[in-house]
């Protein structure tokens, strides 16, 4: 599953969201590939998570450094950073809470990234800073390279 969060109506807070479609119109041949617009999370995306094999999520990240930005985090490396960076978000549900309802469960994807973007801007606007823009070509090559490695 390669799940796209954010909202696309306040600029660079919707960079996972961009950056998903993208990938959703490279990868649309590709058989067991679901892509999800998650916008701005909600439990209902517990259950889909959690029958996943493998989850793949694009979102504006924190990551304390210059804008465009791309970061990706893998398996546990991911889940540190997520407790780490626990931010004030538009999201009514965090990323953090819906992997936690999956480790509940006993169905935690067993390979799960997360690529994350350094915003500059998040205020009123539908589309990305110049920075944000220029980064999503380098955060889809990126989770182009973990698609092709988990289709293995």
């Amino acid at each position: 599953m390669v799940l796209g969060i954010g909202n696309t109506l306040l600029q660079d807070e919707g960079a996972g969201i961009h950056a998903m479609r993208q990938l959703q119109n490279e990868f649309s041949g590709y058989d067991g590939v679901e892509f999800v617009d998650g916008g701005t999370l909600s439990f209902s995306l517990a259950g889909p998570i959690g029958e996943a094999e493998c989850l793949l999520v694009i979102d504006a990240a924190e990551l304390g450094a210059e804008p465009g930005t791309v970061g990706v985090f893998c398996d546990a490396e991911m889940d540190r950073f997520l407790g780490n960076n626990r931010k004030r978000s538009v999201h009514e549900v965090g990323l953090l809470d819906l992997l936690a309802v999956a480790c509940l469960t006993d169905s935690l994807p067993a390979q799960r990234a997360l690529v994350g973007i350094q915003p500059a801007l998040v205020d009123w606007g539908e589309t990305p800073s110049a920075a944000v823009s220029a980064a999503l070509p380098l955060a889809c090559a990126k989770a182009g390279e973990l698609i092709r490695n988990w289709q293995g």
